[in-house]
This record gives C-alpha cells, sequence and structure tokens, in this order.
C-alpha cells in the first residue's frame, strides 16, 4: 500500500520526527499547496495545516499524532519593531492558513485588527511580519532590531491549552485508512524513541538546536488537551468570523 499511497507532507523541520523513515514517495510542498493537492483529490493522506480540517471537515483525522506545542513554539512568531498596538501593516507568510488564523485570532482578542499582506519573509522592510517553519528559524539567526510575539506562547496564555498547528488527515474514499494510521502512528514512535538518530542525520540547522527544538518547543501527540484546544481554536475562528460556526466533529483512525 505504501508504494501506491500519494503521501504529501509539509517540508518543515516540524515535520521530520513524524515522516522521517516512511517506505514510499513523498511530496514534500508547503502547507498551502499541500491543503489544495489533498482537497483536489491529487493525494491520499496529507499532513497539513489544521484550519484545513475546520474550513473542509470531510477528511479523516490520524489519531494520536500532530504538530502542536504548549507554550513557546519558536518558529511561529510575529516579528515586529514598534509595539503591537502601533503595528498597521502585517506581512504574512501565506504559506500556512493555521498561522494566519491563529494570528487575526490572537490579535482580534486584544482588539487590533491590522491589515494583512501577504509577501516574502524576507523582504527588506520594517513592517511586522509573520514567520513559520524554518523560515522563522533562519530569520531568528540574524542579529536584528525586531521582537518577537510567540504565537503559541500567546495561545497558552489566552487559552491555558496547547494549539495544533498540522494534522495527518486521510481522504474519505482512501481504503485502508485504520491500517495507514497505524503505520504512521508507529512511525512516528520509532522516530520519537531514536530522536538522537534522527537529529544526527540533520544537515540543515545546528544539532543542539534540534534537540531543543523537538523536546522543548514541540509536541507531537493528539490527544485530548491537543483536542479541546483545537475545538477551541474552532469557536474562536467563528467568533472572529473566520469559520462558520458548527460545533467541531473529529473522524479519527
Amino acid at each position: 500500500m505504501a508504494g501506491s499511497l500519494r503521501l504529501g507532507c509539509v517540508e518543515y523541520l516540524n515535520a521530520r520526527p513524524l515522516v522521517h523513515g516512511w517506505r514510499g514517495d513523498v511530496l514534500f510542498d508547503h502547507p498551502s499547496v499541500l491543503c489544495r493537492r489533498l482537497a483536489a483529490g491529487e493525494l491520499d493522506v496529507a499532513l497539513v495545516s489544521s484550519f484545513e480540517y475546520l474550513r473542509n471537515p470531510i477528511y479523516s483525522i490520524v489519531d494520536g499524532i500532530a504538530i502542536a506545542s504548549d507554550g513557546p513554539v519558536y518558529s511561529v512568531v510575529l516579528a515586529h519593531r514598534r509595539p503591537l498596538e502601533q503595528v498597521r501593516e502585517i506581512t504574512v507568510d501565506p504559506a500556512s492558513e493555521t498561522s494566519v488564523n491563529l494570528l487575526r485570532v490572537l490579535l482580534g482578542e486584544r482588539g487590533l485588527h491590522p491589515r494583512l499582506v501577504s509577501g516574502a519573509a524576507d523582504s527588506p522592510s520594517d513592517r511586522a511580519r509573520l514567520l513559520i517553519g524554518d523560515q522563522a528559524i533562519e530569520f531568528r539567526k540574524r542579529p536584528s532590531e525586531f521582537q518577537y510575539w510567540d504565537l503559541g506562547e500567546q495561545w497558552r496564555d489566552l487559552c491555558d491549552l496547547p494549539f495544533v498547528y498540522a494534522l495527518w488527515l486521510i481522504r474519505p474514499e482512501v481504503a485502508g485508512a485504520k491500517e495507514i494510521a497505524a503505520r504512521l502512528r508507529a512511525l512516528r514512535e520509532t522516530n520519537l524513541r531514536r530522536v538522537e538518530t534522527l537529529i544526527a542525520t540533520e544537515k540543515k540547522f545546528d544539532r543542539d538546536f534540534c534537540a531543543r527544538y523537538f523536546r522543548d518547543y514541540l509536541r507531537f501527540g493528539f490527544g485530548q488537551k491537543e483536542k479541546e484546544g483545537l475545538a477551541m481554536f474552532q469557536r474562536l475562528c467563528a467568533k472572529h468570523d473566520l469559520l462558520p460556526a458548527p460545533e467541531l466533529s473529529l473522524r479519527l483512525f
């Protein structure tokens, strides 16, 4: 089954423990591209933005697995020079619908409504900018005068719950969803047990940073608290007119 399964995954460091060692082809791309291809039926299974499920809950979720945080996440940040109350415009990376809408919720809960405009994360500008994934990690290596508003930390302060950024979603017509979900959970468990070996294979980022990132910033489970956090995100998105209002229902495998 693995060889014929059309599986997609975000191309960020945070996904390594969930996909490393998968026996079969994997299409790596940005979250927004994967969402479009999954919705169009061009992929069978994909690790994509949690907002995609909230917006289009036709999929099954692989239970027990997520990319999440329970406090600061480091790699989803608003970089800004002025105080937030003075920020009038924010450049957003359009690759992640989840992070953009999380930013809207967090700012909206403070009564702030700056204009969000799409643009390159590394464009030379004094404008505040939303940075996600590997771009955020790279950006934070550079000396700068920016302050970093960590969205994972802000969510925890607001809701006292974890935040779920990405989930494995399976299209409804795909056969063997239970088996696929079990294999993905087994792969995650193997990689987390051998995380030192996984870190040793990393070529793009410093290994000490990877160890801190995987252990201190990220969570890879989708348990009861993560589900409560996802449901709270759905309710707040509805409150701020980003989603319709129906209650969240999860189809889990």
